[in-house]
């Protein structure tokens, strides 16, 4: 508990470093996951560059992208009701997701060999539900954690196909 309250300490003094820095936390944690424990790399073997490349990717890419949408989003429709939710997926999954989608896919085709219409058949089952749920139940200033923690599993999948040989 003592960690979590100062994680929010932090987030209340300094949302958006920290959003960021959380989205690159949890892409690498993603990361380790994959090579260690689906990949069963050992430490000896673990790969620090590709860590450290999932890493940069969240905070250079999605942590700002996401982070940023998030309180546009908020903006555009504000409230917390289950209406305002299903709005927000709305216009989330309408709008922001294939534009979002469509930088993002060939970013992560690029750096881990695969193609966008393996990713995006898996993100289109998974994050309406999941953006659904973010919206109507967790605060703005969480969103991004929210997504970046059920992003853990999609990191650790990214990560593990793409460095099959």
């Amino acid at each position: 508990m003592a960690l979590w309250r100062a994680y929010q300490r932090a987030l209340a003094a300094h949302p958006w470093k920290v959003q960021v820095l959380t989205a690159g936390s949890l892409m690498g944690i993603g990361d380790i996951i994959s090579q260690q424990l689906v990949e069963r790399r050992g430490l000896q073997q673990h790969q620090a560059g590709r860590t450290l490349t999932m890493v940069s990717l969240g905070c250079g890419f999605v942590g700002p992208v996401v982070g940023g949408w998030y309180k546009v989003l908020d903006h555009i429709i504000p409230g917390t009701t289950k209406v305002h939710a299903l709005k927000k997926m709305l216009l989330d999954q309408g709008g922001f997701a294939p534009c979002f989608l469509g930088c993002f896919l060939p970013l992560v085709g690029m750096l881990n060999g695969m193609s966008a219409q393996d990713n995006w058949a898996k993100l289109k089952r998974l994050w309406p539900a999941v953006q659904l749920a973010n919206f109507y139940l967790v605060p703005l200033h969480y969103r991004l954690a929210v997504v970046q923690c059920v992003a853990i599993v999609w990191n650790s999948y990214l990560s593990w196909k793409a460095h099959q040989f």
